[in-house]
């Protein structure tokens, strides 16, 4: 058996010199793209093994506001990026039909009007409502806004409000996105090995892994593995059997039909999610087409039907023939195990209906940055490591369950039982105490701050029986006055903006020659 050439050099003995990557895609890019930006001492190696031969499934497209860190943490240029990936802002989701058949709300990035006296402004809206007609509370959220008139602008770093609050994110091809990260980390040293994993080696007296042997008989050694092969977890699951811990009970989609279709429209500032009798349907608008896709529960739908209601609801050409992904809703029981660390699909899988899959990826990533061990490894790393994933992954999941709980829908089998299915305790906790007074807590390090709670419990029609008394310690005509002035505010904000393909011209983040972009339909990440 031959030994690569170049990865059997090493470091110091308590230094982890060879970080190989097990699969390419958005998550092996990602973290190559990262480790080869803040772990490059001059000597540690970092290899890329990935086949050609190999698809990858193609989460992405759709992604929440920690992305735009990420990039800034590698020196991106964020007009360069949407050229790259043909991208554009999302500015939130739009949910249709998940409370009741013919309901639409809007979940923004970006706070809801402004605390007063540290009371949390959709108290105070709450209070409002009691005594007159304020509108919707999306009407006083600027992403809101500027997505419903498909406006947008880049706020400056001395913007005043209320632009200084509109908060945004990006769709974007994620195929084209690991294209990208790519180049970067290969000009920064980073290797590329070409080749499928025939063999997996483990030390015999610590079960380390110490080598994948690729099938032209080459042996690729390393210190610390990253697992990025996909759900089938080809080191953390297949070598090690870390374990898998399954949600379908509490998130029964498990089957996906994706599909490209050619823009009908300017692209929109924003995702769609629209809930079907059996699951939902995306629609992501890029530069140079839509993706599109049903997300539904085999148990309730098969794919021919599943495929025939993607197929009456789509607004444009099909560039592609229907595409089905089926995945296993959960994580795995340990995301570090031994010297393995799963990153992306390997380490578990949440639908993407709020769009977190490449967040989970960044968040390992920058777990591990902060967690990066030496020799030997330490438990008190690993486990931290552990513990901080499994939190991470519960706090989405418990935002993901919600949507289904909080439904009134019951015209299909699948609605009765989300509606009516047991939930996690740390859920059940939540609602309760909104349905009071509509408190909202959140644990430190939690993705969704109390915003996003908001938008979904009001928007399917989860109404608290009153609000937070603290707010009647405000003078109520003052507050009306304010509250009425900032939806004013809001309004003529966002119509002032140019629409978002003026804005991704002007900038120059519009790629004007999309000829050669992939159309493959990826799942909202």
């Amino acid at each position: 058996m031959q030994e690569a050439p170049g990865y059997g050099a090493k470091g110091s003995d308590t230094e982890v010199g060879r970080v190989v990557i097990v699969g390419g895609g958005t998550a092996g890019w990602m973290a190559a793209a990262a480790f080869s930006r803040f772990l490059n001492n001059g000597r540690r190696k970092i290899t890329v093994v990935e086949s050609d031969a190999i698809g990858t499934v193609g989460v992405g497209e759709a992604t929440i506001p920690p992305i735009i860190t990420f990039n800034s943490m590698l020196d991106i240029d964020e007009n360069e990026f949407l050229r790259a990936t043909r991208g554009t802002f999302k500015l939130g989701i739009e949910f249709v039909n998940w409370g009741r058949i013919g309901d639409r709300y809007f979940h923004p990035f970006g706070n809801f009007g402004q605390d007063i006296h540290g009371i949390p402004f959709h108290q105070l809206w709450l209070r409002e409502r009691r005594r007159s007609d304020p509108g919707s509370i999306a009407e006083y959220c600027m992403s809101a806004m500027a997505a419903a008139q498909g406006r947008f602008g880049r706020p400056a770093r001395d913007a005043r409000p209320p632009l200084s609050a509109l908060s945004y994110a990006f769709h974007f091809d994620a195929g084209l996105y690991a294209q990208f990260l790519r180049k970067r980390a290969e000009r920064e040293g980073v290797k590329r090995q070409e080749g499928t994993i025939a063999n997996v080696e483990r030390e015999g007296e610590t079960g380390d892994v110490a080598a994948v042997v690729l099938e032209s008989g080459e042996r690729i050694a390393g210190d610390l593995f990253i697992d990025c092969s996909g759900f089938r977890g080809l080191l953390i699951e297949q070598a090690l059997g870390a374990g898998f811990e399954d949600w379908s009970h509490w998130l029964p989609c498990d089957r996906a039909i994706a599909m490209p279709t050619a823009n009908v429209t300017s692209p929109q500032p924003f995702t769609r999610s629209t809930a079907h009798p059996a699951g939902w349907q995306w629609r992501i608008p890029l530069q140079h087409r839509t993706g599109n896709g049903h997300v539904y529960s085999s148990h309730y739908m098969d794919d021919d039907d599943a495929t025939r209601i993607l197929l009456a609801n789509l607004e444009g050409q099909a560039l592609a023939e229907p595409r089905p992904i089926g995945f296993a809703t959960g994580r795995r029981k340990l995301a570090w195990s031994h010297n393995v660390i799963a990153l992306g699909l390997s380490s578990g899988f949440l639908e993407p209906l709020e769009s977190t899959s490449i967040h989970l990826i960044q968040n390992g990533i920058s777990r591990l940055l902060a967690l990066f061990p030496g020799k030997p490894i330490s438990p008190v790393e690993r486990d931290e490591f552990n513990r901080g994933m499994q939190a991470t992954y519960e706090d989405v999941r418990d935002f993901l369950i919600l949507h289904y709980k909080a439904t009134q829908r019951d015209d299909t089998p699948f609605w009765r039982y989300v509606r009516d299915m047991p939930i996690p305790e740390t859920l059940e906790r939540r609602i309760e105490l909104w349905k009071l007074h509509a408190r909202v807590f959140r644990n430190e390090g939690e993705l969704f701050a109390v915003p996003s709670w908001v938008a979904v419990l009001l928007g399917q029609n989860i109404q608290p029986l009153g609000y937070d008394p603290i707010a009647d310690s405000l003078d109520e005509e003052r507050v009306a006055g304010a509250i009425s002035q900032l939806r004013r505010d809001y309004r003529q904000a966002a119509a002032n903006l140019p629409s978002q393909e003026q804005f991704l011209r002007m900038s120059g983040a519009w790629a004007d020659d999309p000829s050669s972009v992939s159309l493959t339909a990826g799942v909202p990440s």
